[in-house]
C-alpha cells in the first residue's frame, strides 16, 4: 500500500511488561497493513506467520485447478478471521495454537462451502446455467466484529475482541492500555479488527497469555538461537536465582545424610561371572527382503534405456558409509561393519582385520571428513571397473546448503553433506551409486529433491490383509505401537506425561519470565531426580519435592541392581538437548549421588555427541566380567555395550544422530525436549530413541541369552530363548517385479539359478576368524560378541524383554502425539516435516491414515518446498525429470528396525551379482571314447607347428569316433573290426546334468543382450545419442534342384551394415553379399562371414561379438525363424538377420545349416561372376564361412614355447585370422577346434592337428563342399552326419588342437524349444519316447511334433526294439547307409556312403547285426547292399516318407531276397496324416 502506515509508540516504565506483568506479548500479523512499532520494541515480538497462512489460503492451489472454473472462490478474509476466532475460543488454557490446525480448518471450511461445485466439476458436468449462490451467505466486513464478539462471548474472556475504525494502531494502543491497567489478566488472545466498508479489513492477533506467549516466542527461535539464548543465560549468571531457589534445604539435608552415613554404606552391587556365548551375525527375513528390493532397484536403473549404470562393466564393489559426527554412532557403525564380515566377503580386506582397516570404510562427517572423502573420490576415478556405493546413513541430519548454517560453528560444521555428497565429482561419476538411509525421509521428499520417486525403498509392512509376511520371533515397538498403548483397553500406557512436573514448571515460568523454559524445566527435573534419590535412600520427607513418576524411575533404577544376583540393572535415558544444560544436570546429579553414597550402585553418564563414553573403572570391570572380556584396555565405545549396566544416561545434543540404546533401557525421559519448535522429524526422532524389539514368545524357564550387537542394532529381547536363532534362510518373499529386475542382471540360463536360489546363496552367516578390536581380547581366536547368559528369572533383564521402555513426554508434546485428526492420523504427522522446508501452500489436502509410505512421499513431493538454507533449494528445472539424479536411492524405515543390517546385506548380494555377471558357467567335460581313439606312434607335425602342412595332413587317417562329450549318449561309429569297444554308459538321467565349471569372463568374451558397456553402444545400436538403427527387409531368391523349387529368403539389413552387400542400381534390389579375396590381408578385418543359427534365445544368445572380435570389422548374420523375426529384431536392432522361410518354422537345426550352406554357395557364385567382370579370377574369391553355435562364449589357445605349454584366453579375431592365414587353406573342406575342458592336459595333445569330427564352431569351405549337403530334416547329430558325408567325399577335415572353444550353459532355447505334446489336448501330459511311433491306421494318440523329431528321439531311446541283436554287440554294428542316426549309446553303427568314388571303411571281415536304410536315394542299389554280410537273425529297418515309397524301396533293392517281412512289422511316427508321418518297415535276415 502506498498510504503512510500509522505508528504505535510503546512506552512502558522500566521493565514493566517483564517484572510486573511477567509477559512478552507476541503479535501475529493478520490481514492488511501492520503499523510501525517504536519505543520499547524489544518487549514485543512480531511474527508474520499468521499473515503468510492467510495469504497462502487465498490462492487456489494446483491440486484444485482440476475442478475447473474460476467461479470457485477462495475463502474470504472475513471468514478466515472468524474461523481463527472460533479456533482460539476452543483452546484450553494449557494449549498453544498451531498454524497447521488453522490451515486444516480453512481447508475443511472451503471444501464444505463449495462441495456442490467441486462434485460438479469432478463429475465433468458442463455448466450451462449461472452459478447458484452458496446456501451460506458470505460474512461481510460490517458483520465481522459483531460475529467475532459473539463467538468470544462464551470463552470466559480468554479471547478479547477489539474493534477499531481507522487503523490497527488505535486497536494496539487500546490493547496495551488494557494490559497496563491489568484488565487482560484472564485473556490469552486479543483479536484486533479494523473493518471498513470501503476497503479490505486489517487485523492482527496479540498473544497475551503468559504460557502461550512464552511457547510461541521460543518457538520462533532457530536451533542456533535457542542454544545461544540458553548458553547466554547460563554464562551471564541469570540462572543463579533459580538455582538458589532449589538448593538451600536440599544441600543441608544431603550434607547431614553424608556425615551420618559415611563409612556405613557399602554397595550391594556385585558382578558375577556368567557363561559366555559366541553368536553369529544374523540376517532377519525383513532385512533380506529389503536388501533384495535395493538390488532390484539397482537392476532397474541399469535396465533403463538411459544407460546411467552399466553393471556389466563392474568387477567388484567398494563402499563408504557416511555417518553424523557422533563418536558413539561412528563406533557403533564400525562394530556392525566388523561383525558383518562384509569386508572379507567383498574381498576388500584379507584375513586379520584391524580396527584401522575397518575405519577406512566409515566416514564421520566432521572437520576432517574432506580429506578422507577426497581419497574415496580418487579411488573411484582410478578404478572405473569398481562400483562404489556411497551410503549416507542418518541422511536427514545436516541438510543445510553449503552456503548457509543454522547451527553454531563451534559445535559442528554444517553444509558438509552438501559439499561432499552433492559435489560435481559424485554426481558425474558413472561408477558411484549414492544410497541415503534414514528413518525420517520427509525433508528429502520435496519438490526439488534429487531422488526419483521410483528410487525410493520403504521398509515393508509386517502384515498384509492379516497375513504375517515375515515370520519373526520379535515384535517391533515404534511410534504407532507407543500411541496405541495409550488407548483404553491397554493395561500399561507406554507414553506418559508428568502433571505435577508440568504444574511446577508453569508456576516457575510465571515467577521467572525472562528465563528460557528449557532452563526452568531442566532445573525442575534435576530437583525431582535429586529429591527422588534422597527419598529412596531413606529421606522420606523428600517425596514431597519430587513427582510420583520421577520417584518410580529412581526407585527402580536403584533397586534393579540390588535385586539381581549378577548385579544387572536398568538404564534411564535423560534427554537434555542443550549441551550446556546437560553438563549442569550431570554435575548436580553426580554430586547428589556421591553424597548419598550411591556411586557404586549406578553410573551417571554424560552422553555428548562430540566425545566418547566415559564411565568409572568399577563399572568397566563389571561390564568386562559380564561379557567375558580379557583385554586390559577395553572401554565401552557404544551405548549398546552398556547392556545391563544400571545407569542414568544424560543424552545431549540438539538431535539424536543415530545412536542406538541397549535392551536394558527401561525409561526414556523426554520431558526436556524442545516442545516450542515442533516439526515432525524432531518429534519422531526423539521418540525413536525408545523404539524396541520385544520377544513374541517368552520362555522364562530356559537359559536366557543376550544377542550380539545386531545390524542397525535392534534392541532385541534378552530373555527370548529364540535369540539363538540360526542364520535366516533366504525365504523372504519379494514382489515379482523385483525378482524380474534382479534376474535380468544375473547371468542367464543355467549359468544363474533362478532368482530365489541366487538370493539364498547371497545369504551370509559369517564369523571372523580374527579377533574383534571392538569388544574382545586381542588374544581371542574368535570375536566375542557382547553376549552372556543370565541365570535367574529374578533378574531385571528377564522382565525387560516382555515390554518396551516407558516414555515420559512434555504435556504439549503428549497432546500432539496422542490426538488424531478425522481420519485417525496422529496430529504429529500433519506438522511441518522439517525446519528447512516449508509448505508449498496452506491450501493443501489433508494427509490420510490410509496413506502408504509411497503415498506420503508423493504428498510431500507435491506440497513441500525447500527453504533457501536447504541443500536442494537450487535443484530446480522446468523439465522435472532432469532434476532427479539417476544413481541416487533412498531407503527409509522406522528407527532401530535394522536398516544397517539391510544395507550391509545389500552390499553382499550386489557383490555376488556382479561376480555372477563377470562369470559364466561353461561346459567342462572330458573327451569321450578316448580308449578307442585311433592310436598311432607316428607323429605327423611338431607340437609347436602353427599351421598344418597340406601334404602331411593328407596322410593322417580320419578318426571316425565321436569324442565330443555332448554326444556321450550317441551311438559309437565303428571304423574297423573292434576288439575292445566297451563303452562306458551312464543312466539316462545323467545326460541331463552335464558337468560345468564357473569361469571369469575374459575381455574377449561374447555377450548376450544384457551386456551394454560404452564401447558396445554403437555396435549394439542402443546408443541414446543416435536414432534407433533403421533396418530394411530384402528378399533373396535362388533355385535348388534337390528341393525342386525356388528358395526365397529374407535379409534384415540395418543401414549401418549395408556396406557388406551389393545392391542393384536403380531399384536397390539385393544382389549379393560382398566376399573378400583369398589374398586379402588386414589386421582389422575378418574375411569369413559368420552365421549363427538360433531359436528361443533372443535375450540369452551370445551374439555380441564386439569384444570377441577385439574391435575387428566382421560380418555377422543371425539365422532366425520367421515367427521369431520381430523379437530378435527388437533385441538386436543393429544385427543382420537371415529369416528362414515359414515352412521351416518347425524345422530343426539341420534346416538352418542346410540353407546357410546353400545360400553361401549361391552367393559365392554370384560374387565370382560379379568380380570376374573386375578382372578377378573365380578361385581367388574367399570360399569360407563360419557357422557358430549361439552359446560359444570364449576362445582359448595353447602356446608352445621353450618354457612349456601355456593356456590363455584369446580373441576370436586372433583365432580366425590365424586359421584364415593357413597355407593352402582353400584345400580344406572343414576346419574346427577342440571343446575346452580343464580335464584336457596339454601334454596329452601330441598332435597339434587332427583329422576328425568338428562341432559347434566350424569354418566351412562352401566351394569344396558344393556337392555335400546338410540333411535339412535333422534335429540332432546333423553335424556328425555332415562330417561323415564330407569325409566320404574324400575332403579334408582339420581340427586345430591348440585352439579350443568354451560353450556357455544356457537353460533356454535351442533344442529345448521343441516340446512333444499330444495333438488332442493342450493339457501337458508326460509322453514317453515309446509312444512316438505306432502301427499304421491305429487309434493311437497323435502327437503335435515333426515326424523327423519323433523318429530321432524314438531311435535314441528305443532302437533296441528294431535291432535286438545289436544291443551292446559292438563287434557287430548296425550298417547305416548314407546317414548317421543316433541309435543310443548301447548300439554301434558303421557308416558307409553309396556315392560313387566314396571313401568308405573296409568292411571285409565285418559281420553286421542290422541294416538301417533311411530315405534312400537312387545311389543305393541292390548290388551295393549285397557286398555286406549280416548275422543270421540280423534285423533291417527301412524308413521312407510314405507307405508307397516303402514298398517301392523293398522291390527296387530286392530286399525280399535276403530279408523276411511281416505285415505287423510296419510302423509310422505318431503323426496325423496331414503332418506327413514317416513310415518304418522292419525285417529279419534269412
Amino acid at each position: 500500500s502506498s498510504r503512510l502506515l500509522p505508528r504505535v509508540v510503546l512506552h512502558f516504565p522500566g521493565d514493566f511488561l517483564w517484572e510486573i506483568l511477567r509477559l512478552q506479548p507476541n503479535c501475529r500479523e493478520g490481514h492488511g497493513n501492520f503499523p510501525y512499532l517504536c519505543g520499547n520494541i524489544n518487549d514485543v515480538i512480531v511474527s508474520p506467520l499468521l499473515y503468510t497462512c492467510y495469504r497462502n489460503s487465498q490462492s487456489l492451489s494446483r491440486a484444485y485447478e482440476q475442478y475447473g472454473a474460476p467461479t470457485i472462490q477462495p475463502i474470504s478474509e472475513e471468514m478466515q478471521l472468524l474461523l481463527t476466532v472460533y479456533y482460539l475460543v476452543q483452546l484450553a488454557s494449557d494449549q498453544v495454537p498451531l498454524i497447521e490446525d488453522l490451515e486444516q480448518i480453512f481447508m475443511r471450511s472451503w471444501r464444505e462451502s463449495h462441495l456442490s461445485e467441486i462434485r460438479q466439476y469432478q463429475q465433468m458436468i458442463p455448466q450451462t446455467f449461472p452459478q447458484v449462490p452458496s446456501q451460506i451467505a458470505p460474512v461481510t466486513s460490517a458483520q465481522l466484529p459483531w460475529l467475532a464478539g459473539l463467538a468470544a462471548s462464551s470463552c470466559n474472556d480468554s479471547v478479547h475482541i477489539i474493534e477499531c475504525s481507522y487503523s490497527l494502531a488505535e486497536g494496539l494502543s487500546e490493547m496495551f492500555k488494557l494490559l497496563i491497567e491489568g484488565k487482560l489478566i484472564k485473556t490469552n488472545y486479543v483479536v484486533i479488527i479494523c473493518a471498513s466498508r470501503n476497503r479490505a479489513i486489517d487485523s492482527c492477533i496479540v498473544i497475551t497469555g503468559k504460557y502461550q506467549a512464552r511457547v510461541l516466542s521460543e518457538g520462533m527461535l532457530t536451533p542456533s538461537d535457542y542454544q545461544k539464548e540458553v548458553n547466554y543465560q547460563l554464562v551471564t549468571g541469570k540462572v543463579e536465582s533459580l538455582g538458589s531457589f532449589f538448593k538451600g534445604d536440599i544441600d543441608l539435608l544431603l550434607e547431614k545424610f553424608y556425615q551420618e552415613n559415611q563409612g556405613h554404606i557399602s554397595s550391594s552391587l556385585s558382578a558375577s561371572a556368567n557363561k559366555s556365548t559366541i553368536e553369529r551375525h544374523q540376517i532377519r527375513p525383513f532385512q533380506l527382503a529389503v536388501a533384495q528390493k535395493l538390488l532390484s532397484h539397482i537392476c532397474s536403473i541399469a535396465d533403463s534405456s538411459t544407460q546411467n549404470l552399466d553393471l556389466g562393466s563392474f568387477e567388484k564393489i567398494d563402499f563408504l558409509i557416511c555417518v553424523p559426527p557422533s563418536e558413539v554412532t561412528y563406533q557403533q557403525t564400525l562394530f556392525h561393519l566388523w561383525h558383518s564380515g562384509i569386508l572379507l566377503e567383498l574381498g576388500l580386506e584379507k584375513q586379520h582385520l584391524t580396527k584401522q582397516k575397518v575405519e577406512q570404510y566409515v566416514l564421520k562427517l566432521d572437520a576432517e571428513a574432506q580429506i578422507k572423502f577426497k581419497v574415496f573420490l580418487q579411488n573411484s576415478m582410478q578404478n572405473p571397473h569398481t562400483l562404489f556405493v556411497l551410503i549416507h546413513d542418518h541422511a536427514h541430519w545436516d541438510l543445510m546448503s553449503a552456503m548457509h548454517s543454522l547451527y553454531p560453528q563451534a559445535e559442528l560444521s554444517t553444509g558438509l553433506v552438501d559439499r561432499l555428497l552433492n559435489c560435481r565429482e559424485v554426481k558425474e561419476a558413472p561408477n558411484i551409486v549414492t544410497l541415503h538411509v534414514t528413518s525420517f525421509p520427509y525433508a528429502l521428499q520435496t519438490q526439488h529433491t534429487h531422488i526419483s520417486p521410483y528410487n525410493e525403498i520403504h521398509w515393508p509392512s509386517s502384515y498384509s490383509n492379516g497375513v504375517d509376511l515375515y515370520h519373526e520371533n520379535k515384535k517391533y515397538f515404534g511410534l504407532s505401537e507407543f500411541i496405541e498403548s495409550t488407548l483404553s483397553g491397554h493395561s500399561i500406557p507406554l507414553l506418559r506425561y508428568d502433571s505435577s512436573f508440568e504444574a511446577m514448571v508453569m508456576a516457575l515460568g510465571k515467577r521467572f519470565p525472562r528465563l528460557h523454559s528449557a532452563v526452568i524445566r531442566t532445573f525442575v527435573l534435576i530437583q525431582h531426580y535429586s529429591a527422588a534419590m534422597m527419598a529412596v535412600c531413606g529421606l522420606s520427607q523428600m517425596k514431597n519435592y519430587t513427582s510420583v513418576e520421577t520417584l518410580e524411575i529412581t526407585q527402580n533404577l536403584i533397586n534393579s541392581s540390588r535385586q539381581c544376583p549378577s548385579g544387572h540393572g536398568l538404564m534411564v535415558v535423560l534427554r537434555i538437548p542443550c549441551t550446556p544444560l546437560a553438563a549442569v544436570a550431570y554435575e548436580r546429579l553426580y554430586n547428589v549421588r556421591e553424597r548419598l553414597a550411591l556411586e557404586d550402585n549406578f553410573e551417571i553418564i554424560l552422553g555428548n555427541p562430540n566425545s566418547g563414553i566415559t564411565i568409572g573403572k568399577h563399572f568397566v570391570e563389571q561390564l568386562k566380567v559380564w561379557q567375558k572380556i580379557e583385554d586390559v584396555d577395553w572401554r565401552p565405545q557404544t551405548y549398546l555395550e552398556l547392556e545391563g549396566l544400571p545407569c542414568i544416561l544424560i543424552f545431549s545434543g540438539m538431535d539424536p544422530q543415530g545412536e542406538s540404546l541397549p535392551r536394558s533401557l527401561r525409561y526414556c525421559d523426554l520431558r526436556l525436549i524442545n516442545s516450542s519448535s515442533l516439526v515432525r522429524t524432531t518429534l519422531e526422532q526423539e521418540l525413536g530413541l525408545a523404539a524396541y524389539f520385544v520377544s513374541s514368545e517368552i520362555h522364562t524357564e530356559k537359559a536366557v541369552v543376550n544377542d550380539v550387537l545386531e545390524s542397525d542394532p535392534e534392541k532385541l529381547s534378552s530373555t527370548d530363548n529364540e535369540d539363538e536363532e540360526i542364520a535366516t534362510e533366504g525365504t523372504a518373499t519379494s514382489d515379482k517385479g523385483a525378482q524380474t529386475a534382479i534376474s535380468k542382471h544375473l547371468p542367464s540360463g543355467n549359468e544363474q539359478p533362478d532368482t530365489k536360489q541366487s538370493i539364498k546363496s547371497a545369504q551370509i552367516s559369517i564369523t571372523s576368524s580374527s579377533s574383534s578390536p571392538f569388544s574382545s581380547s586381542s588374544s581371542s581366536s574368535a570375536p566375542t560378541h557382547n553376549s552372556f547368559i543370565l541365570q535367574t528369572s529374578q533378574c531385571f533383564m528377564t522382565k525387560s524383554s516382555k515390554q518396551p521402555p516407558i516414555v515420559f513426554l512434555p504435556k504439549l508434546v503428549y497432546d500432539i502425539i496422542t490426538s488424531t485428526d478425522s481420519s485417525g492420523l496422529p496430529k504429529s504427522s500433519s506438522l511441518l516435516p522439517y525446519h528447512s522446508v516449508m509448505w508449498a501452500s496452506s491450501f493443501r489436502p489433508l494427509m490420510s491414515k490410509m496413506m502408504t509410505c509411497t503415498e506420503q512421499s508423493l504428498y510431500y513431493r507435491q506440497w513441500t518446498v525447500p527453504k533457501p538454507i536447504h541443500m536442494d533449494y537450487n535443484n530446480r528445472n522446468e523439465g522435472r525429470m532432469d532434476t532427479f539424479h539417476p544413481r541416487r536411492l533412498l531407503l527409509s524405515g522406522p528407527p532401530q528396525i535394522g536398516k544397517t543390517g539391510a544395507y550391509l546385506q545389500f552390499l553382499s548380494i550386489l557383490s555376488r551379482m556382479l561376480i555372477r555377471l563377470t562369470e559364466v558357467d561353461v561346459y567342462d567335460e572330458e573327451e569321450i571314447n578316448i580308449n578307442i581313439k585311433e592310436e598311432s606312434d607316428q607323429c605327423y607335425h611338431q607340437p609347436g607347428d602353427t599351421w598344418p602342412d597340406l601334404e602331411t595332413f593328407k596322410k593322417i587317417p580320419f578318426d571316425y569316433t565321436i569324442h565330443d562329450p555332448k554326444y556321450e549318449d550317441a551311438s559309437l561309429i565303428c571304423s574297423k573290426l573292434q576288439t575292445d569297444t566297451s563303452k562306458h554308459t551312464k543312466s539316462e538321467d545323467m545326460y541331463t546334468h552335464r558337468q560345468t565349471t564357473r569361469m571369469r569372463l575374459s575381455k574377449y568374451a561374447a555377450y548376450n543382450t544384457y551386456h551394454h558397456c560404452e564401447q558396445c553402444h554403437q555396435y549394439m545400436g542402443f546408443n541414446p545419442r543416435y536414432q534407433l538403427y533403421e533396418s530394411t527387409l530384402h528378399a533373396f531368391a535362388f533355385s535348388y534342384s534337390m528341393l525342386g523349387e525356388e528358395i526365397q529368403l529374407h535379409f534384415i539389413i540395418p543401414k549401418s551394415k549395408e556396406h557388406h552387400f551389393v545392391f542393384s542400381q536403380p531399384g536397390r534390389q539385393l544382389e549379393s553379399m560382398r566376399l573378400p579375396l583369398v589374398t586379402d590381408k588386414s589386421e582389422d578385418f575378418i574375411k569369413s562371414p559368420t552365421f549363427t543359427p538360433t531359436t528361443g534365445r533372443h535375450e540369452h544368445g551370445l551374439f555380441n561379438l564386439y569384444h570377441a572380435m577385439d574391435g575387428a570389422s566382421h560380418l555377422h548374420v543371425l539365422v532366425v525363424k520367421e515367427y521369431e523375426m520381430a523379437i530378435y529384431k527388437k533385441y538386436w536392432p543393429n544385427h543382420i538377420m537371415l529369416v528362414l522361410p515359414s515352412i521351416f518354422n518347425s524345422a530343426g537345426v539341420g534346416a538352418a545349416h542346410f540353407l546357410i550352406k546353400e545360400l553361401s554357395y549361391h552367393n559365392l557364385e554370384l560374387e565370382r561372376n560379379r568380380q570376374e567382370e573386375l578382372g578377378i579370377k573365380p578361385q581367388d574369391i574367399w570360399p569360407f564361412i563360419v557357422i557358430s553355435d549361439d552359446s560359444c562364449v570364449m576362445w582359448n589357445a595353447v602356446e608352445v614355447d621353450c618354457s612349456g605349454d601355456r593356456k590363455r584366453n584369446v580373441s576370436l579375431k586372433h583365432i580366425l585370422q590365424r586359421i584364415e592365414a593357413t597355407p593352402n587353406v582353400t584345400h580344406y573342406a572343414l576346419i574346427g577346434m577342440r571343446k575346452w575342458s580343464t580335464k584336457t592336459n596339454t601334454s596329452e595333445i601330441k598332435e597339434p592337428f587332427s583329422c576328425c569330427h568338428v562341432h559347434d564352431f566350424i569354418m566351412l569351405n562352401v566351394d569344396l563342399t558344393q556337392n555335400v549337403q546338410y540333411n535339412q530334416n535333422r534335429f540332432t547329430c546333423d553335424d556328425v552326419d555332415f562330417n561323415l558325408r564330407v569325409h566320404s567325399a574324400d575332403l579334408l577335415i582339420c581340427r586345430f588342437n591348440h585352439f579350443s572353444v568354451m560353450k556357455k550353459q544356457i537353460a533356454v532355447g535351442g533344442q529345448r524349444s521343441f516340446h512333444i505334446k499330444s495333438k488332442v489336448s493342450d493339457i501337458p501330459v508326460s509322453i514317453s519316447p515309446a509312444q512316438y511311433i505306432c502301427a499304421p491306421d491305429s487309434k493311437h494318440t497323435f502327437l503335435a511334433a515333426p515326424a523327423q523329431l519323433l523318429l530321432e528321439k524314438y531311435l535314441q531311446y528305443h532302437s533296441h526294439r528294431f535291432f535286438p541283436l545289436s544291443l551292446k554287440n559292438y563287434r557287430h554294428p548296425v550298417l547305416s547307409v548314407d546317414c548317421y542316426l543316433n541309435l543310443g549309446p548301447q548300439i554301434a553303427v558303421c557308416y558307409v556312403s553309396s556315392r560313387p568314388h566314396s571313401l568308405n571303411i573296409s568292411s571285409s571281415g565285418l559281420t553286421f547285426s542290422g541294416l538301417l536304410l533311411y530315405l534312400c536315394d537312387s545311389f543305393v542299389v541292390a548290388s551295393f547292399l549285397k557286398k555286406f554280410h549280416f548275422l543270421k537273425g540280423a534285423t533291417l529297418c527301412v524308413i521312407c516318407q510314405d507307405r508307397n515309397s516303402l514298398r517301392q524301396t523293398v522291390v527296387r533293392l530286392e530286399l525280399e531276397d535276403e530279408w523276411q517281412f511281416r505285415l505287423r512289422d510296419e510302423f509310422q511316427t505318431a503323426n496325423a496324416k496331414e503332418d506327413r508321418p514317416l513310415f518304418f518297415l522292419t525285417g529279419r535276415h534269412i
